[in-house]
């Protein structure tokens, strides 16, 4: 469950909760209320009842009973009685039954509440007093007492919660809106966390920035500290990797010279050999240096391929292959790739020398943009490489003949790999045609 659900369904089980104990708690208020008021109108009457005792033929009477026509129907839901020395007088609505008073007798004057059951087993509330009559009514004590069907009561708690329950069920709903309404607000941000973290994967942006609220902003903060930090190492390792390279090519080189001492004294067998060793040590420099450079590059790298394929052509022709080559660069100003100047040359520059190296009469440079990428070929007209052999020629450092003369495709292919693209190829019919597939730069808002 997402977290956005997971909070959701606690505040709406918590609402539901908390409404269903407001529900209860209203029900008995509502319940403690209208016993009260039910008992204060049995007060009234029980006060009736005793102001209409009257002193008959027969003993004490029931002269002016409470005027409530209830009393009068039989089991009507409202009944009195006076128990006396004489005898015990009820209502006719009690009709052959009587009130079963319990044995504790109040004190002259008190009134005690009682839920006693009552005719038809229905359930009663009582109201009874014991009062000491005067002279004029022969003295001694009554016991008077007032009931009433206690199920009116659980009636009208019924009908209370029943006209309540439609304004709790909106209430319920609101307040749930009103959760997923804070919730959704509450969260937005994590919600622009992900999508910042996402443009800095795709090289969009560079860090997340401070503007986010007190709880997001120390993982924001954190998250551009390591970037910080990785961008630092990163810059120190091609530092560390351009004095590897300076420290590596010129010993390199003066095997290279002292290789070509030998072959003028005549020693060609040993000269060629340490030319081959040098010359394989060169390439596995080149291409590791180039992986470290493209590894590490900078998130909003851009060039243009047309500038760079002209610059290596320019350079290539003063090369003892350029002169007797044509160059075409027909690639349009302005085609952008993702990837550092430098890089670039050295990828578009290993190609080239490769497609130098074999042409017969010229070397062309093109390019295109197929599926948000670009597709920067350089093509000969030599020979070619065969299929079978193609996938090891990018793969690793090889040779396509015995010459000594070593392919730039694996280098080129670690460049493009780096990028986030690589290298293909294909016959260009004559010929070897190379494709870098870089990505497009990113456009920043």
């Amino acid at each position: 469950m997402s977290l956005r659900l997971r909070l959701a369904v606690v505040g709406a089980l918590a609402i539901l909760l908390a409404l269903g104990l407001t529900a209860f708690g209203l029900s008995q208020l509502f319940g403690a209320h209208v016993e009260r008021r039910a008992v204060a109108e049995m007060g009234v009457q029980l006060d009736q009842l005793l102001a209409g005792l009257d002193q008959g033929a027969d003993g004490l009477d029931v002269a002016r009973p409470p005027a409530d026509p209830r009393f009068e129907q039989p089991y009507g839901g409202v009944y009195w009685q006076v128990e006396a020395a004489s005898g015990i007088d009820r209502s006719r609505s009690l009709w052959d039954a009587a009130l079963a008073l319990p044995q504790d007798r109040p004190d002259d004057g008190g009134v005690h509440v009682h839920s006693l059951p009552g005719p038809q087993d229905r359930p009663l509330l009582v109201l009874e007093r014991m009062v000491t009559l005067p002279v004029r009514l022969g003295g001694g004590s009554v016991r008077a007492a007032v009931a009433m069907d206690a199920s009116e009561l659980e009636a009208a708690r019924r009908a209370f919660l029943t006209d309540l329950a439609p304004y709790l069920v909106l209430l319920a709903l609101t307040l749930t809106a009103a959760g997923w309404a804070q919730l959704w607000v509450g969260l937005r941000p994590l919600g622009s966390l992900g999508a910042r973290v996402a443009a800095l994967r795709a090289g969009a942006a560079d860090r997340l920035g401070a503007d986010w609220p007190v709880e997001v902003r120390p993982v924001a903060a954190e998250i551009d500290a390591l970037l910080a930090a990785r961008e630092a190492e990163t810059a120190r390792a091609r530092t560390r990797a351009a004095d590897l390279a300076h420290g590596l090519k010129t010993p390199l080189q003066a095997l290279m010279g002292e290789a070509a001492r030998l072959r003028a004294a005549g020693a060609a067998s040993q000269a060629a050999a340490i030319e081959d060793t040098a010359r394989a040590m060169r390439r596995t420099v080149d291409r590791e240096l180039a992986r470290a450079r493209t590894a590490a590059r900078s998130a909003d790298a851009r060039s243009d391929a047309a500038e760079v394929a002209e610059r290596v052509a320019a350079v290539l022709k003063r090369t003892p292959d350029g002169p007797r080559l044509a160059w075409r660069q027909t690639i349009p100003r302005g085609t952008a790739v993702a990837l550092d100047e430098g890089d670039l040359a050295e990828a578009i520059g290993a190609l080239a020398e490769n497609a130098a190296r074999h042409a017969r009469g010229a070397v062309t440079f093109s390019a295109l943009v197929r599926g948000g990428a670009v597709h920067v070929t350089v093509a000969d007209d030599g020979p070619g490489i065969p299929e079978a052999q193609r996938a090891a020629m990018v793969r690793r450092t090889a040779r396509a003949d015995e010459s000594g003369s070593g392919l730039g495709l694996s280098i080129a292919a670690g460049i493009a790999e780096a990028a986030g693209g690589g290298l293909a190829l294909d016959d260009a019919e004559p010929g070897l045609a190379a494709t870098l597939i870089l990505p497009q730069p990113v456009r920043r808002a």
